[in-house]
């Protein structure tokens, strides 16, 4: 299936959620992610500020917050993106696309991130994700050795069994939805 047509039913399916379903299956999926060990052991984790129905990420920066651990988001810049500590003095505001991005000027290497968790529109079973199509997420994380661990935060509907895939394509070491946890 191509990726426009698949991008297109997730994205129908995720609209039609109910507000209270939305929640309550993105706290068993924040759930899923919070129980691992990888979760538990990542002094700075990367988030991002959901839009479009996304997995929502309050309850992963909630634990972030109350264990002193430091949240890094997103911000676009140009063609690129930069990883940027969130802090009570610069908190998130709408960037370009009006995602709520940090305001704060403490950028972060990709290398600086312990577990960089990532959105998309849909994810397959050998952890290539499917976004909208601008590629941010590859670009700003195309160096293997300066990667974080990277994590996927879905509902499970969201998981196809294959994506086509580019050699380009930023893969997952796993992916956390709602219905369990999966490690590529």
């Amino acid at each position: 299936m191509p990726k426009d047509a698949i991008r297109s039913r997730s994205l129908d399916r995720r609209r039609m959620l109910a507000p209270e379903s939305h929640h309550a299956l993105s706290l068993a999926a924040q759930r899923q992610l919070l129980a691992t060990p990888e979760f538990v052991a990542a002094a700075v984790v990367g988030l991002y500020s959901p839009v479009r129905g996304e997995v929502d990420t309050a309850l992963l920066q909630q634990q972030l917050s109350e264990t002193g651990r430091i949240p890094v988001y997103p911000r676009v810049v140009g063609d690129g993106m930069e990883f940027v500590r969130l802090s009570p003095e610069a908190p998130l505001v709408p960037g370009r696309f009006g995602i709520l991005e940090p305001s704060g000027s403490e950028r972060l290497p990709p290398a600086a991130i312990d577990l960089l968790v990532i959105p998309g529109v849909a994810f397959d079973r050998r952890g290539h994700r499917l976004g909208y199509g601008r590629g941010y997420y590859d670009r700003a994380l195309q160096d293997e050795d300066c990667r974080p661990l990277l994590a996927g935060l879905a509902f499970a509907f969201q998981l196809v069994d294959r994506l086509p895939a580019q050699p380009h394509d930023v893969q997952l070491q796993m992916l956390a939805t709602d219905a369990g946890l999966h490690r590529f």
